[in-house]
């Protein structure tokens, strides 16, 4: 390999270390990382998914579809993902070609059962490639969205030798940048970005701004919308439920308005009465509730690719939702009652 070519890899990765250094010297940046693309940036079609083979002989040479990525140090800590065992990349890892790779938990786990297991193993994304040893696990990360299962990653060095079907020294040429700052989605923030990019190389183009709480809400979108209709629609069910209630339970306690009049002309008294009627309606409110309760959990499985950080079954939506049905019950029962106990025992009984 000619001496020129193996060094211009070496020189592109000098660039992005500059770089790096640069923005992490701007007031307020705290961390700065680079990778070939952002975390939830494949709803936006940027997409880098490649077989992955793992050397581990009981594994019988199975692959896994992983999300590649392409990082330098520093990524994980500007993110926010965490190193769950072993450690992170290093400059030394680029600089040298070391054949080293960070994976994330769920595909540690697919293949070796726990993230410890995996430090020391060794894969490789293309029969051509190097076997490289696996020096870190980190947490799932989203990548098609919260509301979807993470995807398995592998996370390989940004400066490589014979990556994929390269014959030659590779270095990510264009990607990332993530920069963590108290200033974060600023004009003032993009005008120093801008500055210390084009202080290294002022032909790099800088394009796609845009922050992660943005990147989520995209991811969001069609989801968000589809909960907010869901959730007025269920919001009306939920009113027509309480209004329906109420009205039926009322209007049946008050055609036993002649029956109070009876019962009380025989001395019954008001205090031992209300129990009565209430519990009747309260009865009937846990009946239907009982059979609600069955069928909503039956009916909002089919929702669960909407969800997130809940269940299908949540036991405190459903509490509370009980709570409020069985409440417009009690509340029918009393008030109805009630009045008609007001009324004088002659005038109850001539009711029809």
């Amino acid at each position: 390999m000619p001496e020129a070519i193996a060094e211009e890899p070496v020189r592109a990765m000098r660039m992005w270390n500059d770089i790096l250094d640069k923005l992490v010297a701007i007031p307020g940046v705290t961390s700065v990382g680079f990778a070939g693309q952002a975390p939830l940036e494949s709803l936006l079609g940027f997409r880098n998914r490649q077989a992955l083979w793992a050397e581990d002989n009981t594994l019988e040479g199975r692959q896994l579809t992983v999300e590649m990525r392409l990082i330098a140090p520093s990524f994980f800590k500007t993110i926010g993902t965490r190193i769950i065992a072993g450690r992170d990349l290093t400059w030394s890892d680029l600089y040298e070609t070391r054949h080293v790779a960070v994976v994330s938990e769920n595909l540690a786990r697919e293949w070796w059962r726990e993230p410890r297991a995996a430090l020391g193993q060794r894969v490789r994304e293309s029969s051509r490639a190097p076997w490289r040893e696996v020096v870190g696990v980190v947490e799932n990360v989203y990548d098609d969205g919260v509301q979807v299962k993470a995807p398995e990653f592998a996370y390989l060095p940004a400066l490589m030798d014979r990556y994929l079907v390269f014959d030659h020294a590779f270095v990510q040429r264009g990607g990332m940048l993530a920069i963590r700052s108290t200033q974060a989605g600023t004009e003032s923030l993009l005008g120093e970005v801008r500055k210390a990019i084009w202080s290294v190389n002022g032909r790099q183009p800088v394009f796609l701004v845009t922050t992660l709480d943005q990147l989520y809400d995209q991811s969001m979108a069609q989801t968000s919308f589809t909960l907010i209709i869901i959730a007025i629609a269920g919001g009306m069910a939920l009113l027509l439920s309480i209004v329906g209630i109420y009205g039926v339970i009322a209007y049946a306690v008050s055609q036993r308005t002649r029956e109070i009049g009876i019962r009380m002309a025989l001395g019954a008294q008001p205090a031992m009465m209300l129990p009565v009627f209430v519990r009747q309606g309260l009865l009937l409110a846990v009946i239907g509730v009982a059979l609600g309760l069955a069928t909503a959990a039956g009916l909002t499985r089919l929702m669960s690719s909407l969800l997130f950080g809940v269940s299908a079954v949540d036991p405190l939506t459903y509490a509370a939702v009980s709570a409020l049905l069985m409440a417009a019950a009690v509340l029918a029962s009393y008030f109805p009652a009630r009045r008609a106990m007001t009324i004088d025992p002659v005038e109850a009984m001539r009711a029809e």
